[in-house]
């Protein structure tokens, strides 16, 4: 398997109408890894995983899955991949198990040797097992999420694309299934995974994009994104702070009260000489430090926006 499973290059979509959705996307997903993909309302995800998946073709540019070319090898690539997206189309009038026994019939590279043993082994391993027998009509949504994810792992999958798969489910429910990614992802699987809750994306991913209006805004490992810090100063002499700090490079400095706050300098500037030039200019320091900002903050700062729990 190459090291990125995903990747992307100029990836474009533009609708009738001339809307474009997606553009000139370049995305690297690394193997093994959780990947977090957010973006506001209208941001392109949905648009980006269906061309992932071949569901649409796009405009321009290319995409590959698992080192091949989509949508042109989609029949030797999607079996090596699982899929949960917009929510599992389910047979009502038939229970959880049957409904994951119709859809491993319908896979023709599954076993039919070992169909029932898979099948009873994804119900468990969701959490689904005291109701395989009771018909998906009354599943709640957080069951038919399970049941769903359940029928993306009936087969081994080098890749899976998941879209919102904790939407319904309780807080219990959504560390199960937190749990549950990453013994897929210590497994060797690759889970591609677009949720609207930045807390789950902190929690459970080890890299993340950012989409806005059709573009890729920033990617990386969240511990990266998510420690663009400010400096932040206590003392009873902001504006003189304030003033030392604007002298030695740091910038959008801010003043509320008795608390001075700015960007963290380049990498090549040590925050400590910073503290020691406040004292030698005589500004008293109450207390200094960086204060981590959140991946929201990060999403916030790169977009421009609060997060649309519709993208």
């Amino acid at each position: 398997m190459p090291e990125a499973v995903i990747e992307t290059h100029a990836l474009t979509k533009r609708f009738r109408g001339g809307q474009l959705a997606v553009n000139h996307l370049d995305l690297t997903v690394p193997r093994g890894s959780v990947f977090g993909f957010l973006g506001p309302n209208g941001s392109g995800k949905t648009t980006t995983i269906r061309m992932l998946l071949g569901l649409i073709a796009p405009t321009s540019g290319t995409a590959n899955l698992l080192g091949q070319p989509m949508p042109r090898a989609a029949r030797s690539v999607l079996p090596g991949v699982g899929a949960l997206i917009e929510g599992p189309a389910l047979y009502g009038f038939l229970s959880g198990r049957d409904n994951l026994l119709r859809y491993d019939s319908a896979d023709p590279q599954a076993d039919p040797r070992t169909r029932r043993a898979r099948v009873d082994a994804a119900i468990e391993r969701v959490g689904l097992a005291p109701a395989a027998a009771k018909k998906a009509r009354a599943y709640s949504l957080g069951m038919k999420q399970r049941l769903g994810l359940a029928s993306a792992l009936l087969q081994p999958r080098g890749l899976l694309v998941l879209d919102e798969p904790t939407n319904g489910l309780d807080p219990q429910g959504m560390r199960e299934i937190r749990a549950l990614v990453r013994e897929l992802a210590d497994d060797g699987t690759t889970v591609f995974l677009s949720s609207h809750l930045l807390d789950e994306i902190e929690q459970v991913c080890t890299h993340a994009a950012v989409m806005a209006r059709g573009r890729l805004l920033t990617q990386g490992r969240v511990a990266d994104l998510a420690t663009r810090g400010r400096l932040a100063v206590g003392t009873p002499d902001p504006a003189r702070a304030a003033r030392v700090l604007k002298e030695r490079g740091v910038a959008d400095v801010s003043v509320t009260g008795d608390r001075v706050t700015g960007d963290i300098p380049a990498a090549d500037t040590d925050v400590a000489d910073l503290n020691a030039a406040l004292v030698r200019e005589g500004v008293r320091v109450r207390s200094f430090g960086v204060e981590r900002a959140s991946l929201e903050d990060t999403f916030v700062a790169l977009t421009g926006e609060g997060f649309d729990v519709a993208g």
